[in-house]
């Protein structure tokens, strides 16, 4: 799976703003960046009557609507759905994922504190970095809120170089982390078996699903 960093603070602090600039940097760099976006409130991409709403209510269990410009999956679920399910959803084709809100998930953080807006948000596990208008007492590196550059180079150092290369694993939905040689074993096997194949040029990625019996 691709390094994933959100974006935490307090409402109206700028935590868009900085994510337009950050994804423009780390974009004009030759990345590949991917988005998601958390909101408490409920959202609706299946207007009742539209055809992706009737494929729901017949018993389709994920829609997909596609526009020359576009694709939108629709996937109703019984839970919220967690950053790491969502960044799946993704696919492993980007160099980083960068996500806005999930101040309680798992994922690395980095914060944006405006003084005029409230003050730090507290208790924040795996907490990166502060962009910041004010000097804060903390132990956790300080941008200001106009050194993008600053805030790309530490993403692009401390988690795209080290992940350009990666194998993911998952079994039963559930990501496998693999220490060294587990990874490169699989990968050795997976890239020969791969190269063995009649018509099989550079092989740069790869993708293998497996599906043993009934899920129900």
């Amino acid at each position: 799976m691709p390094p994933i960093v959100s974006i935490v603070g307090r409402a109206k602090s700028g935590k868009t703003t900085l994510m337009e600039k950050l994804i423009r940097e780390l974009a004009s760099r030759g990345y590949r960046v991917a988005t998601i976006k958390h909101t408490p409130e409920g959202m609706s991409f299946d207007m009742p009557g539209k055809d992706s709403w009737r494929h729901l209510q017949a018993g389709s269990e994920a829609t997909m609507v596609s526009a020359p410009d576009k694709v939108v999956l629709v996937r109703p679920v019984t839970r919220e759905t967690t950053l790491e399910e969502m960044a799946r959803l993704l696919g492993e084709d980007y160099d980083i994922i960068i996500a806005e809100g999930f101040k309680h998930d798992d994922a690395p953080k980095i914060e944006v504190h405006r003084r005029e807006v409230a003050p730090p948000l507290s208790n924040i596990k795996k907490l990166i970095a502060v962009v910041t208008d004010e000097p804060l007492d903390t132990k956790v590196r300080q941008f200001s809120l106009e050194d993008v550059k600053g805030l790309a180079d530490l993403l692009e150092t401390g988690f795209i170089k080290p992940q350009r290369e990666r194998t993911s694993l998952y079994i039963n939905s559930v990501p496998i982390s693999l220490s060294t040689f587990p990874k490169e074993f699989i990968t050795s096997v997976l890239l020969a078996m791969a190269s063995s194949l009649k018509g099989v040029g550079e092989v740069r990625s790869l993708d293998a699903f497996l599906r043993r019996g009934s899920r129900r």
